[in-house]
């Protein structure tokens, strides 16, 4: 007798597909109109590539744009390179679909967010969350690495200026 239907692991699949396919989509034709991204990733995660200077400075995670200037958006079936501008420093990341927490195109308010499974627990817990320190599902508030992530739609709201 099978256990379920893991809902979570194929939204979590599906949500990966859909990155996957748009970014295959800029890496043909380039962004279109306003679109642009904004990308945050586990720089922990042990497949990330990143300059040793970046992974020193962002050691959990790091939050990247591609909008005015990338170069080299070279998409693959688990994870994406691309060449990003540090203040007028070019470097070479890899970012693997697994170690993606957020993808968000604020030109069209659409967002995504992933959560680890402990993460989505706490979302579970009637009890409403402190009104000071860290939230629940932030850095500070984690505790070790995550052991399964779910996919989940982000509010768009922290995204706004």
């Amino acid at each position: 007798m099978s256990k379920g239907i893991d809902y979570g692991k194929l939204m979590h699949r599906a949500m990966r597909g859909l990155i996957h396919e748009v970014l295959v989509g800029v890496q043909r034709e380039g962004l279109p109109g306003d679109h642009h991204f904004f990308i945050t990733f586990d720089t922990g995660h042990p497949d990330a590539e990143l300059a040793d200077w970046l992974s020193d400075r962002y050691p959990d995670e790091m939050t990247v744009v591609m909008q005015h200037w990338f170069d080299h958006l070279d998409v693959g079936e688990d994870g994406f390179t691309v060449t990003l501008n540090f203040g007028d420093q070019p470097e070479r990341l890899y970012i693997p679909y697994d170690a993606i927490k957020t993808f968000v195109d604020p030109s069209v308010e659409f967002g995504l967010r992933f959560e680890s499974q402990d993460e989505a627990e706490e979302d579970d817990d009637p009890t409403p969350p402190p009104t000071s320190g860290p939230k629940p599902g932030s850095e500070k508030a984690k505790s070790g690495a995550p052991a399964h992530k779910d996919a989940e739609v982000v509010r768009l709201d922290q995204f706004r200026k």
